[in-house]
């Protein structure tokens, strides 16, 4: 059986903390795509583990996946595990031998790039962690594959054709000199060929390199259960986001057949379960049109406005809920939940059901408010337009309820949902009744005991 956890938003909606607490049936944890820009933290028996590249099934003794749709820094890899195995882990996660692999002039060239683009206040708000144009180079067909890494003269055709590449975009097109960069070594064919070779021979000593779709429809087939993990959100999917806000894979569930080399029909069959957070963070550029307050170089206009009228509500959101970034920690973005936005998530992605989290963090708030619909030029819209243009346009129209109190939340999440408070449990079924998808759990502190679990996808 599979189940596909999928990112309803903008990402950060904690689908790490999910994949945990659905984790016992699982065998095998599967990421589909993005890499090391998608961090995410698991909290395991009191211990907290903050991850951005291996599946979060790792830190719970699953076997983990880096599916070919993924794209693979493998100095964060190995830093990850190792710190791991520190622990007292023994983390067994292999990689797609398709998932391309980022390489050192990859991340150079990121910061060069966004950083020529602030100039013209047309930056995305990268993590500058090599991601997109490893994306770029995986499309124009001239990418360095984990495949490649395991034979030496394959790896150093594929270095010497796009090395040289590489060098003249920062000297031609930047004006840049290669040897006044901090790491000179990034675009040099015999050092790389040196360090990815090594990588190579570790990965192939511990049986790390994998055909995905092979060894994934393989465990399926011995009757194991899948979980297929997507980084990112809905609203950054690369086709069905909020272009060029967007991350350069698709974490959508389409994502995770594309990504992991099982079929359509598989995922289809299985479960899709979106995470949505209770309200709405996003980290880096683009419209939001439930925001509350702003945060300096990331809101649209915010050197023009300031903060916004609701800056106060906003920064005590992000307070309680720890909403800086996993892997960049910068300050996110808080809105209301956007209803429109989530709409559109349960359409591109089919869910089956959907976990809310962070519900704890709105208690003691008078009153919550949602963002129902969108105004455009007059016109009432139920879901997200097609254009990021057209988005910024429009303005929420509110749906407001009542506020719910402080509790002892581990012990509702004991007691189950009924515990939750009345108010509380108005504010769920809204949710449910809009996406015409159940609750399986609602999460309400940080940990697998502070979670109201109702149903298990896979029973």
């Amino acid at each position: 059986m599979t189940v596909t956890i999928v990112g309803a938003q903008l990402g950060d909606e904690g689908k790490g903390g999910v994949v945990d607490i659905f984790g016992d049936a699982v065998d095998v944890v599967a990421r589909y795509q993005g890499g090391d820009n998608a961090g995410h933290t698991v909290v395991h028996e009191g211990d907290e583990y903050k991850l951005s590249l291996v599946p979060s099934g790792a830190v719970r003794g699953k076997t983990g996946v880096l599916g070919n749709g993924c794209v693979v820094n493998p100095r964060t890899l190995f830093d990850e595990l190792d710190a791991l195995r520190e622990r007292g882990l023994d983390p067994d996660v292999r990689v797609a031998k398709r998932a391309h692999v980022i390489l050192p002039y990859h991340r150079v060239l990121d910061g060069i790039e966004e950083e020529a683009k602030s100039e013209d206040d047309q930056e995305v708000g990268t993590t500058g962690r090599g991601i997109g144009p490893t994306y770029e180079d995986k499309a124009g067909r001239r990418g360095v594959r984990v495949g490649d890494l395991l034979d030496p003269d394959v790896l150093r055709d594929r270095l010497e054709y796009v090395v040289p590449q590489k060098r003249a975009i920062v000297e031609n097109v930047y004006g840049l000199d290669v040897t006044d960069l901090d790491d000179p070594d990034a675009f040099d064919v015999d050092a790389l060929h040196d360090e990815y070779t090594a990588v190579g021979e570790r990965l192939a000593e511990n049986d790390m390199a994998v055909n995905a779709g092979e060894f994934l429809a393989s465990a399926i087939d011995d009757g194991e259960n899948v979980m297929m993990e997507g980084a990112q959100g809905t609203i950054i999917d690369i086709d069905h986001g909020n272009y060029p806000y967007v991350t350069s894979s698709n974490p959508t569930a389409g994502g995770a057949a594309t990504g992991t080399g099982l079929s359509p029909g598989v995922v289809g069959t299985g479960e899709v379960v979106g995470i949505v957070k209770s309200y709405l963070t996003r980290v880096g550029s683009g419209p939001m049109p439930t925001e509350l307050g702003g945060v300096e170089g990331d809101t649209p206009g915010y050197d023009e406005q300031g903060a916004g009228e609701n800056e106060e509500l906003a920064t005590y959101i992000r307070e309680e809920g720890g909403e800086y970034g996993t892997v960049t920690g910068r300050p996110r973005r808080v809105a209301w939940l956007d209803m429109p936005m989530l709409r559109h998530a349960a359409r591109a992605n089919g869910f089956t059901g959907f976990v809310l989290n962070h519900l704890d963090v709105l208690a003691g708030l008078d009153e919550v408010a949602v963002g129902h619909a969108y105004e455009l030029d007059g016109d009432v819209l139920e879901t997200m337009p097609a254009t990021t243009e057209e988005w910024a346009r429009c303005e929420p129209v509110y749906e407001t309820f009542d506020g719910w109190p402080e509790v002892d939340w581990e012990t509702v999440a004991s007691e189950g949902y009924d515990a939750l408070p009345a108010n509380a449990q108005t504010y769920v079924e809204y949710v449910e009744e809009e996406l015409g998808a159940p609750a399986y759990a609602i999460g309400v502190g940080p940990g697998r005991e502070e979670t109201v679990v109702r149903h298990d996808p896979f029973q």
